[in-house]
């Protein structure tokens, strides 16, 4: 795929609830913001706010959003850590940031056997939960916040 560019866009249906539990809301169709692979990468960030490193920190260890040390260890402090991921000390030094990007995206572009769930993408899954189906489980914002945050880790 090595110099082949690759325009990924996606559209999504989602809506939040309007009022109370009881009320279902019709859905909404949301645009994914759309993004480029370029050899094995998203070289342009999803929104035009930087990543906050700080929130993306917070993701990554909140077990309802990124859950990243679900399965990878983390140089930090988490009640449990993951091994099914590789190590994520030093991945800022092994990736440039488009490279994680994309990784964080939707890692199955790279390796569709990847056990990494794509964390920007609705179409094409299997075995999502009813709450989750047709919305990432990322936000454009949390991609990037989350990028940020692993670009700390040299």
């Amino acid at each position: 795929m090595r110099g082949n560019m690759l325009l990924v866009a996606a559209i999504a249906c989602a809506g939040p609830l309007a009022g109370g539990a009881a009320q279902t809301a019709t859905p909404q169709p949301v645009r994914l913001v759309p993004f480029e692979v370029v050899e094995q990468a998203i070289p342009r960030p999803l929104t035009d706010t930087p990543g906050n490193v700080e929130r993306g920190r917070r993701l990554a260890l909140n077990r309802s959003k990124g859950n990243c040390v679900t399965c990878h260890e983390l140089p930090l402090r988490a009640d449990f850590q993951g091994n099914l991921g590789p190590p994520l000390a030093g991945v800022a030094d092994r990736y440039a940031p488009g490279e994680l990007r994309l990784r964080i995206v939707d890692s199955k572009l790279i390796n569709p056997e990847s056990n990494m769930p794509s964390y920007y993408r609705v179409e094409g899954l299997n075995r999502v939960r009813r709450d989750w189906a047709g919305r990432p489980m990322l936000e454009p914002q949390e991609v990037e916040d989350i990028l940020a945050f692993l670009l700390t880790l040299r």
